[in-house]
């Protein structure tokens, strides 16, 4: 590992963005797709830009390889699980809470890292960074109007999803970093779509399945870019910085969640989730010094 160049900040920050506008477009789609048809076709769109992409620059795709056990795991850890539940969850929640809750990825995270990668281990700055970025989180815990008993499962359920990305990121380090960026991306969302075809197919949507217009660009766009495009982002980050850096992005996503929630969505930002965010940029601030000094 390296210790982040000026590119990687920015790369990092589109990321962000990318995934930060997933949350409005997974509430609007839900307002017309089931969670579960909702991410099948959300993964279906994502591994067709993909694909397209593998075909155009003659990618070989591994996913039935002989190591395709390891893909199969990384597609059902990193994608499946965590898809359905963050759709469960959005389902119910606003989408900017949603965003904040994934921000708690990089304490577990950097927790994981620690103990199953070589080159992630804790420091004093790390640890200082990723407790105040938490501080942030728990700081919207007193606000009633973002957290209540009526939407408290909903939102432990998409907690659980950003555990799950933790544990697809630390397999993707430690087996597929030099399989290829493109091909790991591509074969572990084939890999999604087969673990959702029978789920699809028992629910039968297409009986009661009524789309909107505005549900079904919505749910385009989630194959397209937050999937496909932000998967290609986060592998390269994951591969050149680490993923205690990479994982970073989960305290720039409630920044833009926010943002679109408050400017698309009409959602109510108080006070306090504006003060929450002040602190969980400076939780990045104090990680990000701790990342200096990491070598390849």
């Amino acid at each position: 590992m390296r210790e982040p160049k000026t590119i990687d900040v920015l790369l990092l920050i589109l990321l962000g963005a990318i995934w930060g506008s997933a949350f409005f477009n997974i509430k609007i789609a839900t307002y017309t797709y089931d969670p579960v048809t909702l991410v099948f076709l959300r993964v279906f769109f994502a591994l067709v830009a993909l694909g397209f992409y593998c075909l155009y620059k003659k990618i070989k795709i591994l996913a039935f390889s002989n190591n395709w056990k390891i893909y199969a795991i990384v597609g059902l850890t990193n994608i499946t699980i965590p898809f359905l539940l963050i759709a469960y969850g959005t389902n119910v929640v606003d989408s900017y809470l949603s965003a904040i809750l994934m921000s708690t990825t990089p304490l577990s995270g950097t927790l994981l890292a620690h103990f199953f990668t070589k080159n992630e281990k804790l420091n004093i700055f790390k640890s200082i960074g990723v407790l105040i970025g938490f501080l942030g989180i728990v700081f919207l815990f007193f606000d009633k109007l973002v957290i209540s008993e009526s939407n408290l499962f909903y939102a432990l359920v998409i907690l659980c999803g950003s555990t799950f990305y933790v544990v697809g990121g630390i397999l993707t380090l430690k087996f597929l970093k030099d399989e290829g960026n493109a091909n790991v991306s591509t074969s572990t969302i084939l890999w999604s779509l087969i673990f959702l075809l029978p789920f699809c197919l028992y629910q039968e949507p297409w009986i009661n399945l009524h789309p909107s217009m505005e549900s079904t660009v919505a749910l385009i766009y989630l194959g397209i870019f937050p999937t496909g495009v932000a998967w290609l982002l986060r592998f390269h980050i994951l591969t050149k910085v680490g993923m205690v850096f990479q994982t970073q992005v989960a305290y720039l996503i409630p920044i833009f969640g926010v943002m679109f929630g408050y400017i698309i969505m009409d959602e109510q930002v108080t006070w306090k989730v504006l003060v929450s965010l002040i602190i969980i940029i400076s939780g990045i601030f104090m990680v990000k010094r701790g990342n200096k000094g990491i070598q390849n």
